[in-house]
Order: C-alpha cells, then structure tokens, then sequence
C-alpha cells in the first residue's frame, strides 16, 4: 500500500482562486466549430445553428473564458472576412491546417455563442501576417461604442452594442518555425509592443497577452521571453505558456508525472518575468497566461482516412487529432490542473486546448450525440468546487520511480478553501498503476465535521487503463468514493490505484 501524508493549513495560502483559469479554446481547425459549437440542420440546433446538446455540456463542464479563433489559425487569419453577411464573407485557403475556411461562423456568432455559453471572450490576433493596424482596428470594431467607421460597421452589421471584449492575445506561437510570420524575439518583442501600444489607445481598460514560448523543449525557451519582455514588459500584462504530453512508447509513470515538468515550466517562467522586472526596476508584476494547455497523441495530427500531407485536396472542417482520452489520460489532467492551481497566485489565465472534438473534453458527430470524455471530468469538478482561497500543501508521500522525471510523488494534490460556504475542497491523484494509496491529512486551523462529497475517476469494473469513453458507450466516470473519514483535525482516505479523486469537506475555523 502506497502512503502518502498531507498537511493544510488555514493560514498559509497562495492566494484567490482565480477564475479564469478554467478556461477553454476555440479554433477553427478540424471540427471543433463547424459540427463542434456550430451545426445549423441538427437535430437539436438552435435558430442561430448553436447545437444545444453541446451547449448543455459546455455549461456543465464549466468554463470561464474561451480563447478564440486560434491557434496556428490566426496568424494567417483576416478578422475582416469573419463579419458582415454571410452570404457576402469570403471563402478562404487555411495554410496552417491545409483546410478550406467558409467564414461562416465569425466574429459576431462567436461573441452571441459565448453570451449563450456563458463564459468571457479571449480574443487572439494576427501577428503572423498582419500587425498595428488590423490589431487596432479590430479593438475599435469590437468595444468602440460608435460614431467611428470600424465601430460603425459593427453596429451595421447588427451590434448596436459593444462586445466590451477585455482579454486579447498578441499573437500565437510565434516562437515556432511552424507558424505563419514566425519570427525572431526581437521582432516579435518590438511587434508587440508597438501592437499593444496601439490597442490601448483605443480601449485602455483592455488586458494583453504576450507570446511566451510553445514548450520547454523549444531551443529559444527562456531567452524568448526575456527578449520579449525587454521590450514590452510595459505594455503587456501577461506572457504566454503552450503545453502538451503525451505517453511515449508505453512509458505510463514518466506520462504519469508529466506535471512536473509544467511545474518547472511554470516556475521558469514566472523566474524570467521577474528578473527582467527586476532589471526594469519596477514593482509590476507580469502574470501568466497558459493559454494551451493538454494531453496530446501527436503521433497521428490528421484522423481522416489520408495522411496530412499537401498532395491532398483541401477539405472544409476534416476530422483533426479526435483524440480518445482514457483513464491514465484523465488522472494526468488532473495532475495538470493542480499544477496550475498551485500555482494560481501568478497563473491567473489558462486554457484547456480545445473544447470540443480537436483534442477535446467534449465529442460530437455530425448529425448525431454529444458525449463527455474522460478528461471532462477533473476540469468539470474543479472548474465547479476550486472556489475561495488556494492553500499551499506540505505532502510526503511515497514515490514513483520515472525514467523521465526521476522520483515523483504518487499522490499529486491541490486544496481550496471556501470561506462562505465552509468547504475544503482536496483534488487528488494517485499515480500508481498497480497499488492503492492510504492517505491522511493533518488540519490546521480547522475543525472537520463531515464529508459533503467524495467522488473518484479510476478503472472502471471489467476495464483497464486504456477504457475510454465512446458515442455508443461511456464507462468513464464519476462514481463514490467509499470510505471517507473527516473528524477534528484529521482527514483520512484510501485512493484506488491510478485515479483522481475530488473530496469535500465541511470545516469551521479554530
């Protein structure tokens, strides 16, 4: 039996939960909008061709913020095409994904989308192919109240009213050789910061989003973000984070720990920030924006019948990278969500990459049902019960031995309190393939009487790891979790092996 030993306390926090990191993405790659968030004709598609079974599910996992429209798509991306009449918009080549863009789902059906949806817009511009300009334009377009050719446009195209659309992304990954206008630091930091310059003159109350680096395996990662940052530290409010794992070669522990390295990306990251504030001889602090972030098999991007290859002919959304999440998928989603919860006093912004069908918690079929994967449901619980103040964790537990890695903890955990409601919420994962995981954790400052919930994603019965979750059948889930005790200062559990599991408990201050 795997141990593993957790202290709280009241009085040592990390700071507010902030809500916007449960946030989601939007891109108009593969079917993620067209079939995804948008089928006019189905069955249970709205007047505006909203399908509201995915509606339902997006409501239920909860999100707060979606990035949108992309992604390695807004750096070839005209905003222009994606508004006015429809039947007047036009049909565009996609170079990042070799697709056909129609245009018909935009700007303007994407902010009614996100009312309907109810979460906030996080809007991500072209710096590939465009700059200062385009940028400010689409600012004044988008909260301009009126009176101004752009804002004008806008009110003619039938919002009277501002979008008031705060949060913006200067641009996607352009650290990479794969997008479109990559560019050195230099240029990019210079770009963004006259870009950013320029939105603020239209709308100052706006929040801006550097680039920041794709991965921590890109050769440019930590001297990208302190060059941009040199030049536009003052400007911007947030640098960028993109991550994604995956298990390699049947290698389920190192996967398993795969948070560890988000912790050291994380911790880099908000290291660099600092020293070039530090250099500045300022007191702002640049917080962090992990914009993209999830499991991805990338192993096969195209899940079309062809391979993806530029021989073929150009296509209007194609199936790309509909990964089937798993129970080993699951638990390390949730690894990642405590991570960034950890880490919530400067990771304020982050998004689960994406939202529906391209590598995404929810599923649908052109024409048929929407379902929830595996994933779904760690960012479900936490995005609903990680309320109130975030509490730092002292854990010894017995570890895992990695090939990647090295030793990782076997019992991953993050903890919020809830002041108002009087709940200490426990997000917890067990690692181990093969053995349970008796926990016990030590309260301070608190008296416990009870437990509200206890609930585990593990193995289902007659599955394995591999169980995943399909249209005709989803045997992944939420089921109890037995056997539970909270009492005074003690909180004792047993975690099946490889599972994440949400516990709450009803606590008073001492």
């Amino acid at each position: 039996m795997t141990t593993a030993h957790i202290t709280v306390d009241r009085d040592f926090r990390i700071g507010e939960v902030p809500r916007r990191l449960f946030g989601s993405f939007v891109e108009h790659m593969g079917r993620c909008v067209y079939t995804g968030i948008y089928e006019p004709g189905h069955p249970q598609a709205d007047e505006r061709g909203f399908r509201r079974d995915v509606l339902e599910l997006v409501k239920e996992m909860g999100p707060t913020v979606v990035r949108y429209p992309g992604g390695n798509f807004v750096s070839g991306f005209n905003w222009e095409d994606s508004v006015g009449p429809v039947d007047q918009r036009p049909t565009r080549i996609d170079g990042a994904w070799h697709t056909i863009e129609t245009n018909a789902f935009g700007l303007h059906e994407f902010v009614d989308w996100a009312r309907e949806a109810e979460v906030e817009v996080m809007e991500a511009i072209n710096l590939g192919t465009r700059g200062v300009d385009a940028a400010r334009a689409l600012v004044e377009y988008a909260n301009h109240p009126g009176g101004t050719a752009w804002s004008d446009m806008r009110r003619k195209n039938g919002a009277e009213e501002p979008f008031d659309i705060k949060l913006w992304c200067l641009g996607n990954e352009l650290d990479g050789p794969w997008q479109i206008g990559h560019k050195t630091a230099d240029e990019y930091g210079r770009l963004a910061q006259e870009t950013a310059k320029a939105m603020k003159l239209v709308d100052p109350s706006i929040e801006l989003v550097a680039v920041g680096s794709s991965n921590t395996g890109m050769p440019t990662f930590g001297a990208w973000e302190h060059a941009v940052l040199n030049h536009a530290y003052d400007e911007v409010d947030y640098i960028s984070l993109h991550a994604y794992y995956q298990e390699h070669d049947g290698d389920a522990k190192s996967f398993l720990a795969t948070a560890v390295d988000m912790d050291y990306f994380i911790e880099s990251v908000i290291a660099t920030a600092d020293a070039v504030g530090a250099q500045r001889k300022t007191r702002k602090k640049i917080n962090l924006s992990f914009d993209e972030w999830n499991v991805w098999y990338q192993s096969g991007l195209d899940t079309d019948d062809q391979p993806h290859n530029v021989e073929k002919s150009w296509r209007t959304h194609p199936r790309l990278i509909e990964d089937e999440y798993n129970v080993t998928d699951a638990v390390v989603v949730g690894t990642f969500l405590n991570s960034l919860l950890r880490h919530g006093d400067r990771v304020t912004i982050a998004n689960q990459a994406q939202l529906v069908n391209v590598i995404a918690p929810i599923r649908s079929e052109e024409g048929g049902p929407a379902w929830r994967q595996s994933i779904f449901w760690p960012f479900a619980r936490m995005a609903k019960l990680a309320r109130g103040t975030i509490l730092r964790t002292a854990v010894t537990s017995d570890k895992i031995d990695t090939a990647k890695y090295g030793d990782a903890d076997a019992v991953d955990v993050s903890v919020t309190w809830d002041e108002e409601s009087g709940k200490l919420a426990f997000f917890l994962a067990n690692r181990g393939l093969d053995e349970a995981a008796d926990v016990s954790v030590k309260l301070g400052g608190f008296t416990a009487s009870g437990v509200s919930r206890a609930e585990v994603l593990t193995v289902p019965e007659g599955g394995d790891r591999f169980s995943s979750n399909t249209q005709n059948a989803q045997p992944v889930g939420l089921t109890p979790l037995e056997g539970v005790t909270a009492e005074g200062s003690a909180l004792r559990l047993s975690l099946p092996a490889l599972s994440w599991a949400v516990v709450e408990v009803d606590v008073t201050r001492v």
